[in-house]
């Protein structure tokens, strides 16, 4: 019969090996809730630009100031 080794895994190695399967779920989901909150900070910064610029584009279409042509 040929001589088999059994490894012996002792109790606070186990522990240990699942601990570090719980945490592992863990820092997914923070890197997932990272870019959930990368994506929003990009879109609020894209809209709150988008409409400065909307507003200082009206402002000058609608401006008060005489032009050349009227004089």
């Amino acid at each position: 019969m040929k001589d088999r080794k059994v490894k012996v895994i002792k109790k606070a190695a186990f522990e240990a090996s699942a601990a570090k399967n719980i945490k592992q779920p863990t820092k997914a989901r923070d890197a997932a809730r990272d870019a959930v909150k990368t994506v929003s900070a990009w879109v609020s910064d894209f809209q709150s630009r988008k409409s400065e610029e909307t507003y200082i584009a009206f402002e000058k279409l609608f401006a008060q100031s005489p032009r050349a042509s009227e004089g």
